[in-house]
């Protein structure tokens, strides 16, 4: 039985990350937050559609918005991408472990080359 529980918020955040639009959106807020507008014409889409993909990924808290004025800035949260590697890291610490073992493993087989002189 898995001793962690996925969250709805953990859901939330891949589905907002399986889309690569909002991936790249998460990935030019890293240079700063940005308003729609920088964000739309970065990407060469219309605002609304850029305003959609904000939304999703302000619902499941992979950005934050701060209103100044006329503007709206979205910044990048990095909250929910902490507990996301926190889900992963007992998978990477596994797979790290069966590929160490697996090269113990194959240490241990005789090499091809010398495979090969010892039948001829």
């Amino acid at each position: 039985m898995p001793h962690h529980v996925k969250s709805s918020s953990t859901d939330l955040v891949f589905g907002a990350l399986a889309n690569p639009t909002r991936r790249d959106i998460l990935d030019l807020l890293l240079e700063g937050e940005q308003t729609v507008l920088v964000i739309a014409e970065r990407f060469d889409m219309a605002r609304p559609s850029v305003s959609e993909h904000l939304k999703v990924l302000r619902d499941c808290g992979l950005v934050t918005e701060e209103k100044r004025g006329r503007f709206r800035y979205y910044r990048v949260e990095p909250q929910p991408l902490h507990d996301l590697q926190s889900w992963l890291d007992p998978f990477e610490r596994y797979w790290r472990a069966r590929l160490r073992d697996l090269g113990a493993v194959l240490d241990t087989m005789p090499d091809e080359a010398d495979h090969r002189t010892e039948t001829t």
